[in-house]
């Protein structure tokens, strides 16, 4: 089974500065692995130096022209930069030269990309993006993240089926845990649209556990294995989640450092604190899929490092490997049938 993914190394924050030393620690680690760095030829060559030779045919190098930028429109740049990095680089997918694409650019135009040129699984009706969240029971997917702001209960239940594949899949869990976010765990709760596709989900195969609500995405009472919801709720609650995150982090920086006292107390929480700050680490659970493409799109934070876009190459690897697309379009399809049927 090949193993092959391009990178839109010029797109994010950053740009080859993180994206060629993230993709060289990718290869070192993984022997099987190949990379198409799409981008400027002569700043990809440049950057990457003596290592070209070192990897031979497992590290190749695609020129790209143009870059998406971080601040540019979906449209403009789906019109206006067909030979963008970011372009490009779903173009091999679509061509069947590369497994998966990953990019940290530009967001809503590497999904309007994506879904342009990939086009959709057919029995969807929107893309959903999916990431996820540490907690207590170690971490939790959550779909949908922010592709679609007005979802029906129809997409919902897209969503848990696209969803519940991909953690089988990656996660190896037979019958995943399946919740649906909403402002509480009784039946009479939430809007209409979040009822029937509680409904959808109660009348289906999936192993749906019914509501939860927000404190489950990180420490709710019970373990869920992907919660489900629209994506205006879904990035609002990433948001929210980072933001405290942040702020925890902050302040426990300012409290330490108040005098010698609280600096010796530090010093001697230092081995807790680190602990605590690796196991809750944005950049160890980087890296969001889209889902109902039929391709491997996967979306990196467009400020991550190298290490958290070493994250999002290895997360391309787990569903390359396990073949999530071909096992989300077949659930799909019986999901179809079931429906129809019923």
């Amino acid at each position: 089974m090949s193993l092959i993914i391009s990178i839109d190394a010029m797109g994010g924050d950053f740009g080859i500065a993180v994206t060629v030393p993230a993709s060289l620690e990718c290869l070192k680690s993984n022997p099987e692995l190949k990379l198409i760095l799409v981008g400027d030829s002569a700043l990809l060559k440049q950057q990457l130096g003596e290592s070209i030779p070192v990897y031979g045919e497992r590290l190749t190098i695609h020129h790209a022209s143009q870059c998406v930028e971080m601040h540019e429109s979906p449209s403009k740049a789906l019109k206006n930069k067909k030979d963008s990095s970011m372009r490009v680089a779903i173009n091999l997918v679509h061509e069947g030269l590369a497994d998966a694409c990953v990019s940290a650019g530009n967001t809503g135009a590497l999904m309007a990309t994506a879904r342009f040129v990939l086009k959709m699984i057919p029995g969807i009706g929107r893309p959903g993006i999916i990431s996820t969240l540490p907690s207590i029971y170690g971490h939790t997917h959550v779909l949908d993240l922010g592709a679609n702001v007005d979802c029906t209960a129809e997409h919902l239940f897209e969503f848990a089926v696209m969803g519940n594949e991909l953690v089988k899949a990656v996660e190896n869990i037979e019958n995943p845990r399946i919740g649906l976010l909403n402002i509480g765990e009784e039946d009479v709760k939430g809007n209409e649209q979040v009822k029937k596709a509680a409904k959808l989900l109660e009348n289906s195969t999936l192993n749906y556990i019914g509501f939860v609500e927000g404190n489950s995405l990180n420490a709710g009472n019970i373990k869920v294995d992907l919660i489900v919801c629209d994506g205006f709720v879904g990035n609002v609650a990433l948001k929210s989640i980072e933001g405290a995150a942040k702020m925890i982090g902050t302040l426990l920086k300012e409290s330490f450092s108040k005098n010698i006292f609280t600096k010796l107390a530090g010093f001697v929480a230092y081995p807790v604190l680190k602990l605590f700050k690796d196991r809750i680490d944005p950049r160890l659970y980087n890296g969001a899929s889209f889902l109902g493409l039929k391709g491997l799109v996967i979306k990196s934070h467009g400020g991550a490092d190298a290490l958290a876009f070493k994250t999002a190459i290895q997360l391309a690897e787990l569903e390359v490997k396990h073949n999530v697309i071909k096992k989300i379009s077949e659930q799909v399809e019986i999901s179809l049938a079931q429906r129809k049927s019923a």
